[in-house]
């Protein structure tokens, strides 16, 4: 190339679609060149071999688990898992030290275990969702570290593992958490744990950034100074973020005192502007979030913030970096057919070439912050013909607004169908030496049907001082290109796949326990409890749980079989009142219990007779004496003694129970009776508690 000398202009944009073209665009055409003459054809060949891709939103939903990984870098707000650097077990509670970023960041907003919210209790224990606690249960527990210069050590780490974890085990300048998960019974383990051990992510607020419009020394106004990250602030503003990875390491490598800070201030108030939703609402012009790792190619890192703000990087006259914002700038310079060698037009009207319709992706915050199709913005299925191209796809994993996604999506389809134009100038002419440094230029050519047309540049300008040459390729646009009315413009945002909440095992339905009785050895009856239920699943085996209400016995259970409809309990103790309640068993989990029932063990159901020859003798004050002859009833059991003050034997109140063989003549004495006259009733029992009738003694006086 000699006598060509490239243009220093520095184009960081969209432009940039191949690894190739993109460090010819970050680098310069000039600096390739020398590259190539420098180091030859295999040297230069090893610049370019691909990194590892930006991860995709979805990318974050599960934690990293290998022996270096690469540090992630958060910007604005988004949601992902993170890196373990431990994770060991003691006493029964494994220990988990995830890195979430390899920065420090503004704070954490919602944790997910599983992808299900988690609500925590100030000292960091899940209460929900309920099977991760809450109702007496602290089994997980999540603490946080923002990655301060000079962190603190996890204490209990230290404790539990004091060998291999230490105070100098801080983490500094790394965004982490710890998750404790506690073992639980084994019955209880998969309604605790229904997906084995939690899988963590968090939804949290990214890298502080400098803000040159609230650095007072740099003609803004506040305390932000961008040799102090500790004056720095959290921001969703994607210029903002730009202008940090452009100075960071992991970015351009660049110093604050290169970037030309009037641009960029500019470029963060357009960002900042106000803009009218679908809904009403209103929202930032260039607002968004993602993260990446230290590993990803800086170049594709940048193109996405780039692409997503609508932002073109590039290198002043006087060497600072500037930047073109995403709005449109009426052009200064103009260039008429008298400057203009060649002109090439291309009305892009090959139906090969022509898009219909522009599909959009973009992450969705309030989903849990999963990637969504927006809405199609034009017609794609307007012309039926297998050569048309019909759609394209636009996706940025910086875009959290489906407004922002739209607009993008607009302009996505202005700038594909537009008229494309490829110029050579007189680098001497009016203001074209300024074209390197602007976006937008007007070229007046009537005879090629350019009158007045504004051109925004596409290309990297190129300059030939041999011949005074200026040449560059752009499209034709109008200045309302960044125009948009949502109320016409954007479309309804696509339904997304809601899944359906976990019901887990079914609870038992028309659950009915009753009494049942058998002869056992020996010629007598036993009580038992016999249960029926609904089928529901032959996968699904049943738990029967009882007690005595008076919990003198321990609780008492029994299984089913697979796909049974009832079961039945061991003997029970005659004449005890029981409870007794149901579940289901399947997988290994387990459903909710029925309610109680409660039921009375009666293994005899029939009446002995009444006792005779009843008497009462008061000869003693304040006792009365009670004789009777037991019924000749092989199930007699005992005698109860019922006392009143009238004659009503339903207000009556047990005042013995005197046990004894059937036949015998018996007596039982009550004592600490008041002066007064009594009515007396006795009644026999059999060993259930099944009464005989009730035989009255008639009144009688106590002294």
């Amino acid at each position: 190339m000699p006598g060509v000398i490239e243009s220093l202009a520095l184009i960081v944009s969209s432009l940039a679609t191949t690894t190739l073209a993109a460090n010819a665009l970050y680098l310069g055409t000039y600096a390739l060149a020398t590259a190539a003459l420098a180091f030859g054809a295999s040297a230069l060949q090893g610049m370019f071999v691909d990194k590892p891709k930006v991860p995709r939103p979805d990318d974050g939903s599960y934690n990293l688990k290998q022996s270096v990984p690469s540090l992630a870098y958060v910007l604005g707000r988004t949601k992902k898992g993170g890196d373990y650097v431990f994770l060991e077990e003691k006493a029964g509670t494994a220990y988990h030290v995830i890195v979430w970023a390899g920065h420090r960041i503004q704070g954490f907003v919602q944790h997910y275990l599983h992808d299900e919210k988690a609500t925590l209790d100030v000292d960091g224990w899940v209460t929900s969702p309920a099977h991760f606690g809450g109702g007496g249960y602290k089994i997980v527990r999540i603490l946080t570290r923002l990655g301060l210069n000079a962190e603190t050590a996890y204490s209990d780490v230290i404790t539990a593992f004091s060998t291999i974890w230490n105070n100098n085990c801080r983490g500094d300048g790394l965004a982490s958490v710890r998750m404790s998960c506690r073992t639980v019974d084994q019955k209880e383990f998969l309604d605790r744990y229904p997906n084995q051990m939690p899988e963590h992510s968090a939804v949290g607020d990214g890298a502080l950034l400098y803000d040159p419009r609230k650095d007072s020394t740099q003609g803004g106004s506040g305390s932000h100074r961008y040799n102090n990250p500790n004056t720095w602030e959290f921001s969703t503003n994607l210029a903002l973020m730009r202008l940090w990875h452009l100075c960071h390491p992991v970015g351009g490598k660049m110093a604050y005192e290169n970037m030309y800070l009037p641009d960029w201030i500019n470029a963060a108030n357009v960002c900042d502007q106000n803009v009218t939703n679908r809904a009403g609402g209103t929202e930032k012009r260039y607002h968004g979030g993602f993260w990446f790792r230290a590993s990803n190619d800086p170049i594709e890192v940048g193109r996405i913030m780039d692409e997503a703000a609508e932002l073109v990087v590039y290198e002043r006259a006087n060497g600072k970096i500037g930047v073109h914002a995403g709005e449109f700038v009426t052009p200064d310079v103009r260039l008429t057919a008298e400057n203009v060698f060649s002109i090439r037009v291309d009305k892009n009207k090959r139906r090969a070439a022509t898009v219909l319709g522009v599909r959009g992706r973009y992450v969705n915050t309030s989903k849990d912050y999963i990637t969504e199709d927006a809405a199609i913005y034009g017609q794609p299925y307007a012309v039926v013909d297998d050569s048309t191209e019909r759609t394209r796809t636009f996706e940025n994993a910086a875009i959290q607004s489906h407004n922002h996604c739209q607009r993008k999506q607009k302009l996505t389809f202005v700038r594909a169908n537009a008229r494309k134009v490829s110029i050579v100038a007189d680098y001497t002419a009016d203001g074209a030496r300024n074209i390197p440094y602007r976006r937008f230029v007007t070229v007046h050519y009537p005879s090629r049907g350019l009158a007045e047309a504004t051109v925004e540049i596409t290309s990297s300008v190129q300059i030939d001082l041999r011949n005074m040459r200026i040449s560059f390729s752009g499209i034709l646009v109008s200045s309302s290109l960044y125009a948009f009315n949502a109320a016409t413009e954007e479309g309804e945002p696509g339904e997304s796949v809601e899944p359906l909440p976990d019901e887990g095992v079914p609870v038992p339905t028309s659950f009915v326990p009753t009494i049942q009785t058998e002869v056992v050895s020996g010629g007598a009856t036993a009580a038992f409890i016999n249960a029926t239920w609904d089928f529901v699943d032959e996968t699904l085996t049943y738990e029967m749980e009882y007690d005595r209400t008076s919990g003198s016995t321990g609780v008492q259970s029994v299984f089913s079989e697979a796909g049974a409809t009832q079961v039945r309990s061991g003997y029970l103790v005659d004449g005890e009142e029981y409870r007794v309640r149901l579940r289901a068993w399947g997988g290994g989990s387990k459903s909710e219990w029925t309610d109680y029932v409660l039921l009375t063990a009666t293994a005899d159901p029939v009446a002995p007779g009444p006792v005779t020859s009843v008497s009462v003798d008061v000869s003693t004050p304040s006792e009365a004496e009670f004789g009777w002859t037991a019924p000749n009833s092989s199930n007699y059991f005992a005698c109860r003694i019922y006392i009143n003050t009238v004659n009503d034997l339903g207000t009556a109140t047990l005042a013995a129970t005197e046990y004894g063989p059937p036949s015998a003549t018996d007596l039982r004495v009550v004592t600490s009776l008041a002066a007064g006259t009594y009515y007396g009733w006795l009644r026999s029992i059999n060993p259930s508690g099944i009464p005989g009738t009730a035989v009255a003694t008639g009144s009688f006086v106590v002294t």
